[in-house]
């Protein structure tokens, strides 16, 4: 079976990440082409382990988080755009010949997927996508091809129906930050062209890497460091529960000490993190330097972070912001947009799949 990894566009829908720590929806409308204005977003917070190594482990748990964020939103669009965490999605690129039908090319889309999934076709829901023509073969083109075990999408559209929302699309977390970084490499010198980007999604339980070159995603890499750990410091230091510590983090409100104790040395641990991965790309790939660093998710929106990695990774390093070009409807703060804008990277590609 088909399933809309790579469909450009549908009418226009929410798009909504649900990471491991919260729920997010961002809304957004066109105003002309590649130009848009941020219609309302959204962040409810998920209980732990209501998602664990991005496996939905309690429905009703996600489903009462989705429900609030939606009401915070206040939007009547019902249809929506979720995507699956890259780690549950296989894919790979094929060379294929050109000009095929569309009937032949899902035929051997299908013969090369029996090759490289451990799991029967029975058991996944397949897409695929031509990406240009082949490298030296102006005969052949290159096909991205994806697979995800149907049970990872129904729980997800599960989710989502149970809170009232309908499925529109399913993405893949990797191609949503592609899509947002189209909106933040306006932020980068030369709108990042000819260089290389690598993209540190720091979520709560791992930073998410992705190197651009040229606009073109190189490198994908997992590295188990997150702000959980920091909330994990914050209960053992202040003797707060989970719930508590994740408040005072985000709010405020911890004794003096916080900063120098807790949070600055948390930050000199994530610089250091960042560093080692920019180290292990450039010393295992082709690409021996990197132009620019953008940092995303939570842990982004932390005070002085950028200037703290750029220091240690000796990188420009800036801290993404999908809206910063964008009209901003004069329902939401703009001051409060800037802070969250990091962590609504992935909601935000998403939405983009609903407007043209």
């Amino acid at each position: 079976m088909k399933f809309d990894f790579f469909k450009e566009t549908t009418p226009h829908l929410i798009g909504v990440d649900i990471s491991s720590s919260a729920v997010k929806m961002v809304e957004l409308s066109s105003l002309a082409k590649g130009k848009y204005r941020l219609e309302a977003y959204s962040m409810s917070p998920l209980p732990k382990d209501a998602i664990v190594d991005g496996n939905v482990m309690n429905l009703d748990m996600v489903v009462d988080a989705i429900k609030i964020a939606w009401k915070l939103l206040s939007s009547r669009e019902k249809r929506s755009a979720l995507a699956l965490p890259s780690s549950a999605v296989i894919s790979k690129k094929v060379i294929m010949q050109a000009g095929m039908r569309e009937d032949d090319m899902e035929a051997q889309v299908e013969g090369e997927a029996n090759q490289y999934i451990p799991f029967s076709l029975d058991e996944v829901n397949l897409d695929f996508q031509i990406i240009g023509p082949a490298t030296n073969s102006p005969d052949e083109v290159e096909v991205i091809i994806a697979a995800a075990r149907k049970e990872k999408i129904e729980d997800r559209v599960a989710a989502a129906e149970g809170a009232g929302l309908k499925v529109s699309v399913m993405d893949v977390e990797t191609y949503a930050t592609e899509a947002a970084y189209t909106l933040v490499a306006s932020q980068l010198p030369n709108a990042g062209k000819g260089q290389t980007v690598m993209i540190i999604d720091i979520g709560a339980q791992g930073m998410h890497i992705n190197v651009m070159h040229d606009d073109k995603s190189v490198y994908t890499r997992e590295q188990t460091f997150g702000g959980a750990q920091l909330t994990q410091e914050i209960q053992r230091r202040f003797g707060l529960s989970a719930e508590e510590a994740e408040i005072a983090k985000r709010k405020g409100g911890l004794p003096d000490s916080y900063d120098a104790e807790v949070l600055q040395p948390f930050v000199q641990c994530l610089a250091t993190e960042v560093a080692r991965a920019l180290q292990f790309f450039t010393s295992s790939t082709q690409y021996n330097r990197v132009d620019h660093l953008v940092l995303a998710g939570g842990c982004a929106a932390i005070s002085g972070v950028d200037i703290l990695v750029q220091e240690q990774a000796q990188v420009n390093t800036v801290v993404a912001n999908p809206f910063h070009e964008m009209t901003v409807s004069n329902k939401i703060k703009q001051q409060q947009v800037s802070i969250d804008a990091p962590s609504l990277l992935i909601a935000c590609g998403l939405a983009m799949r609903g407007v043209d």
